[in-house]
């Protein structure tokens, strides 16, 4: 493994061979989204924070968002327990501003802009890369707070690994999974599938009588990887991730008898899938050329019901996709990606919108020079979109290396995000604009890397972001009235000391809307987490400390959300080579605290979250 990252930190990207993928997903200090190919982290222009499997055993995140929830400059609010719909704030930009993938496919509905980023299993994940600043170059459309990777589970070693876990906590939660990979020099697979219950917890203080229950969460995950090498040259494979499941929650707003204004009951509930699947041939054409073809298809799909009723909702959306990459060395100093994106969105379901479908197609290029007194990387995108026309998108950063062990970055970069089905589709014009334009972003960025001893590292950004032609509703309306600036610093550091791990990661930020002045909602100003962890031999001890300050729940900043500060425990125990246990206990002090609001009878009321819980997990991975 050592001599593995050895040579990826040495080499040039487009000279990796194909089948060295899976075994970067295993690597901390390689990324691979940021310009959709392996290269080292410190090489990337990109701010970016990496989890790979370890860290994701070590950390024991209870759901996607909970990681996400580490990165500085990201902030996470869900509306109640597990399953509930979170808004992710990247850099103070809103959730549909931020590009989610899974294994390089977009997983977005297109009607609302949200991911179904809670409803992704944790056990069915190799890797999650956060890419913190626009990357609208390399991606288009949504990459303007930043771009979120998911990679799903992979093998990249020879022979059969199966495993099982186990575990029950608070709440009476319950998780299995189980899964088995193996391969040869030749062929690698991974297969796994999870499920995932609890009686969850009533989200909302103050409801409806029907609504006094708990909102149970139930979440059946299945994914599949697998490739095969032809030669050192070649390369195929195919990768699948699906979830699906139930999850409950409260309807502050009501239902009501027409006849007679008085309320009733109701139990409402999301079916839910979201899930994506890949193929992709990987090609080394010569020293200097290699070139990887993927055709993607995803599924979001969102179906609310009511128990107590025959209330029905289905917002339905798909994706197919392709695209084309070239990485090109023109020689010791000069590399050039070249590539071509075309994905096509549709939407079935019970609203009929005035259209069902559209297409987006684009190229880009990005040329990188580097030499031993600086490095550039310039890149130009142009989208076309049936709906909108076209769209430029540039970016440029300058790499300047003060010495061996730090260097400065300035960087520009500009996005963009395409209106979504709801804003322009929506069969009710008085909730719909068929005229709106993408929304337009322009940052500046100047980062700081340094590696201040062997065990210390520190990497810290500051930055600015303008937004125009901000969609906002007025009076219902979708409108591109909207603009806002962002400035902000964050930094993490990385320390060892005593055997402690220490990652610690500090964010503040002014997101303002430039109209009113007031602070963007749900984006507290000032973030600080905490992790520290060590291994006694067999044993494992780990905590984690999160400080949020004050924000507002809304654009008016009339309702105020107090902040908090929640202390995590962590601990696994290693019985023999196959057996492992596991325990944690999230918000060790029982903090009552709240990251959104809702409004009941014209009354802000404050989302419950969860109190002091506990999970105990068993894992098995028998030697065959």
């Amino acid at each position: 493994m050592k001599r593995l990252c050895l040579a990826l930190l040495l080499l040039p990207c487009a000279d990796l061979l194909a089948d060295t993928r899976d075994q970067a997903l295993k690597l901390s200090d390689v990324v691979i989204s940021a310009n959709r190919q392996v290269q080292a982290r410190n090489d990337s222009s990109a701010a970016n924070t990496v989890f790979t499997r370890a860290d994701i055993d070590r950390l024991q995140p209870t759901s996607v968002t909970d990681l996400l929830s580490r990165v500085p400059g990201v902030q996470v609010a869900p509306t109640g327990g597990r399953g509930s719909l979170p808004g992710i704030f990247i850099r103070g930009t809103k959730s549909a501003q931020s590009l989610v993938l899974v294994d390089g496919q977009r997983i977005a509905n297109t009607t609302s802009g949200d991911s179904g980023l809670q409803y992704l299993n944790v056990d069915q994940i190799e890797r999650v890369e956060v890419l913190r600043g626009s990357r609208s170059v390399i991606y288009g459309s949504d990459a303007i707070g930043g771009v979120i990777q998911v990679f799903t589970r992979r093998n990249a070693e020879q022979g059969l690994q199966p495993r099982l876990k186990l575990g029950f906590g608070s709440n009476q939660t319950w998780e299995r999974s189980l899964g088995l990979s193996g391969g040869d020099e030749h062929t690698r697979f991974n297969l796994g599938a999870s499920l995932d219950e609890t009686a969850g917890i009533n989200a909302s203080h103050a409801s409806f009588p029907s609504d006094g229950d708990h909102d149970a969460y139930r979440n059946q995950s299945v994914s599949l990887n697998l490739s095969h090498s032809f030669s050192d040259e070649l390369e195929v494979g195919f990768n699948l991730l699906d979830n699906r499941g139930k999850s409950e929650y409260d309807n502050s707003y009501g239902r009501y008898d027409g006849a007679t204004g008085q309320s009733l009951g109701q139990k409402p509930y999301t079916d839910y899938t979201v899930s994506s699947a890949s193929g992709y041939v990987d090609a080394k054409l010569n020293d200097s050329w290699q070139s990887r073809l993927e055709l993607g298809h995803s599924e979001n799909r969102d179906t609310k019901r009511d128990t107590l009723s025959d209330d029905y909702s289905a917002f339905n959306t798909y994706r197919d996709s392709v695209n084309w990459q070239n990485d090109l060395i023109l020689d010791e100093q000069n590399s050039l990606i070249v590539g071509g994106d075309w994905y096509e969105d549709r939407f079935h379901g019970s609203t009929t919108f005035t259209e069902n479908s559209r297409w987006n197609r684009a190229a880009f290029v990005q040329h990188r020079f580097q030499s031993q007194w600086f490095s550039t990387e310039l890149g130009l995108r142009r989208d076309q979109n049936q709906q909108f026309g076209g769209q430029n998108s540039w970016s440029g950063t300058l790499t300047l290396p003060v010495n061996p062990d730090n260097d400065l970055l300035l960087s520009y970069s500009e996005g963009f995000r395409a209106p979504t089905f709801n804003d322009l589709y929506y069969p009710d014009t008085q909730y719909s604009n068929p005229n709106l334009q993408p929304e337009t972003s322009k940052s500046y960025e100047l980062q700081w890397r340094s590696q201040l001893t062997d065990s210390t590292r520190l990497e810290a950004s500051l930055y600015r972001t303008d937004l125009s032609d901000a969609i906002i509703l007025d009076a219902g309306k979708p409108q591109n009235v909207a603009s806002a600036r962002i400035n902000g610093f964050e930094a993490a550091l990385k320390q060892e000391l005593f055997g402690w791990q220490g990652n610690l990661g500090l964010s503040l930020i002014d997101p303002r809307d430039r109209d009113s002045g007031h602070t963007l909602a749900r984006r507290a100003r000032r973030t600080v987490n905490l992790d520290l962890d060590r291994q006694f031999d067999q044993l494992g001890l780990g905590a984690s400390w999160q400080a949020i300050s004050s924000s507002y729940d809304d654009e008016a900043n009339r309702n105020r959300l107090g902040g908090y500060a929640l202390l995590g425990l962590r601990s696994s125990w290693a019985l023999n080579r196959e057996v492992s246990l596991s325990l944690k206990v999230d918000n060790a002090l029982d903090k009552s605290y709240a990251r959104a609001k809702y409004s009941y009878l014209g009354e802000n009321q404050n989302y419950r979250e969860e109190g002091r819980v506990w999970m105990f997990g068993v894992t098995w991975t028998p030697e065959l």
